[in-house]
């Protein structure tokens, strides 16, 4: 049976169609920050790369000393178990969660609690969106827990969104600490010059993505050349085509950046109908 409401929980092994509040004032992760999550996506009938975001929730849990209690093979299950009981039509987020309730500076990591929370979400806009860049920036590896989706690092994309958002962006390209491109503040972000995808070397200031590596094997596959390597603010601004790739939209086109305007491309259009393609087709 459908369910009616637009969002499911799963906590304490079982199913819930109302929020249960979790965390309180003396839990852990509600005043040290460190939570984790991750997020995947259902539509059609499909859960693209569901296993790898799950895999990867695991791994942020542990790089944030957690200790999950459930494999990353049994979190998938589970999240599929909950696409299941919205209708197959619905366009879906899926988001794992890892959290712990017991510690003071540091975590115990035998608190560490599984949680997930699933939603009806539209993809955002196929035709695109503007982005400026901002003052806020991705940090070293050695200034905060970059290898880990972890909710502490959103804070400062927050900023960034917010920053962008006065001047009348609906997102941002953030840099990393020595100027370099790292990525939207939503997505990571791939450029086309010459025939050329072009997309940050992940430095370890960003994480690279499981959408960001999907669609550089698609596109590879398909014959076009796609090279990881260190990008300025003019080589974006310089490009014949830029879009993000991320959980949330998959390939969506930026049309602006600050002052330069684009049309949709053709090789962003082809990224976008391989991505799809690849996951109608259940692989």
């Amino acid at each position: 049976m459908t369910i009616a409401a637009d969002w499911l929980y799963w906590h304490d092994n079982a199913w819930h169609e109302s929020e249960q509040k979790l965390l309180g004032l003396r839990d852990h992760s509600f005043w040290m920050g460190n939570a984790v999550f991750d997020g995947a996506r259902a539509f059609s009938g499909v859960t693209p790369d569901l296993d790898a975001h799950c895999a990867r929730a695991i791994r942020s849990a542990e790089a944030m000393h957690l200790n999950p209690k459930v494999t990353a093979a049994e979190l998938t299950d589970l999240c599929r178990e909950g696409v299941t009981r919205f209708d197959a039509s619905d366009v879906l987020y899926i988001r794992p969660m890892f959290f712990a309730m017991g510690g003071f500076l540091v975590p115990d990591p035998d608190t560490t609690e599984t949680a997930i929370a699933i939603h009806r979400l539209p993809f955002p806009d196929a035709n695109g969106f503007s982005a400026a860049f901002t003052s806020q920036r991705r940090p070293r590896p050695t200034m905060a827990p970059t290898d880990a989706k972890a909710s502490c690092l959103y804070p400062n994309v927050q900023r960034a969104l917010i920053e962008a958002g006065r001047r009348g962006f609906q997102n941002a390209v953030m840099l990393g600490p020595e100027d370099q491109v790292a990525e939207f503040a939503t997505a990571n972000i791939m450029i086309v010059k010459d025939g050329i995808v072009r997309t940050p070397v992940a430095d370890g200031t960003f994480l690279a993505g499981i959408t960001r590596a999907r669609v550089i094997k698609l596109l590879r596959q398909d014959g076009i050349v796609v090279e990881e390597l260190t990008l300025s603010k003019a080589d974006v601004m310089s490009a014949n085509e830029v879009f993000s790739c991320g959980n949330h939209g998959k390939v969506v086109p930026a049309r602006r950046v600050e002052d330069r305007e684009w049309s949709i491309g053709p090789i962003t259009s082809r990224a976008r109908n391989l991505y799809f393609e690849f996951a109608h087709s259940g692989s």
